[in-house]
């Protein structure tokens, strides 16, 4: 990361790696996931993730729509392999 990367563009603290806790509400269902790695602004909170923790948040979230249940609650997220075609 580059050392312009590291500072925040909102109000320029210094962005540290840490673990958030990640929500998506899609209506009738509300999934949690904890412990998610990103990275944090020290000084306003602000909160970026990376492309591939994205992409695990996103088939996190499609296995628990498949499940179907109201409150779904998952802590970390691993990663996951793709399909190769």
């Amino acid at each position: 990361m580059k050392k312009d990367e590291k500072k925040c563009p909102i109000c320029n603290g210094e962005k540290e790696q840490g673990k958030v806790t990640f929500t998506v509400d899609l209506g009738t269902n509300l999934i949690v996931i904890r412990e998610t790695p990103a990275m944090v602004c020290s000084l306003c909170g602000e909160e970026w993730i990376s492309d591939e923790t994205a992409e695990n948040i996103e088939a996190v979230v499609r296995e628990a729509k498949m499940k179907n249940r109201m409150i779904e609650e998952i802590h970390g997220v691993r990663p996951h392999t793709r399909n190769k075609t």
